[in-house]
């Protein structure tokens, strides 16, 4: 099997360097594998920690975590996700709807705990330094909270799985998120048994990884 553009990368660098991008080719969007233990506190802190030291435009910060463990608030979103679910389902041809039928798209009850991560636009005041001319640099300053979030659990032996099947304006009702600020995340959190070795979407058949090569370009797109 010809050698990955990674196994290239980690014949040439040093130990510390191999360590990160270990975690970063083990990443998976977690499932099926949850086990439903406990996390320890000192443990959830260290993730959520390296989430909140992510880089934030005009270090703005317009990210916030809400650790959800209640039972119950945790049914109640599982079955929405359930329901949207199907309402995707039944938009897709039947082939792709058999193909989509064998995917978990959720581990809302088995995970340990849910992390919804919400953005905050009007975090930083109306004058964010460097967000004038890219109003969704403060959006995606959140994303990359969620990034290091889900490399640190990585790192820390835990499962996390995005769930994005839900109605935003449903999941802020179901929290008590203040207006204006959107839920951007449920993060299933969480230990688990083990992580695929491949990812779930390309084992199931759902979609391949694109080569490397075919996503850089030179000086220009059509380089």
């Amino acid at each position: 099997m010809p050698e990955t553009a990674l196994e290239t990368v980690l014949r040439h660098t040093t130990p510390e360097t191999q360590a990160l991008y270990d975690v970063i080719a083990r990443r998976r969007d977690v499932r099926a594998e949850f086990t439903g233990e406990p996390v320890p506190d000192d443990q959830l802190l260290r993730v959520l920690d390296a989430a909140h030291r992510a880089p934030s435009v005009g270090m703005s910060q317009p990210w916030d975590f809400v650790v959800v463990r209640d039972p119950g608030v945790r049914r109640t979103f599982r079955d929405h996700v359930a329901a949207e679910r199907d309402t995707f389902a039944a938009t897709l041809p039947e082939e792709r709807r058999g193909t989509f039928a064998r995917i978990k798209v959720e581990g809302i009850c088995e995970a340990s705990m849910g992390i919804v991560v919400t953005h905050d636009q009007a975090r930083g005041g109306p004058h964010v330094l460097g967000r004038h001319a890219i109003a969704d640099a403060g959006l995606f300053s959140t994303v990359l909270a969620i990034q290091n979030l889900w490399l640190a659990a990585t790192a820390e032996g835990l499962g996390l799985g995005w769930v994005s099947f839900y109605r935003e304006d449903f999941l802020a009702d179901l929290l008590g998120i203040p207006d204006g600020v959107r839920p951007i995340a449920w993060l299933c959190l969480g230990t688990v048994s083990h992580l695929e070795a491949v990812p779930d979407l390309e084992r199931h058949g759902w979609r391949s990884r694109r080569p490397l090569a075919d996503a850089i370009h030179h000086d220009t797109w059509r380089a």
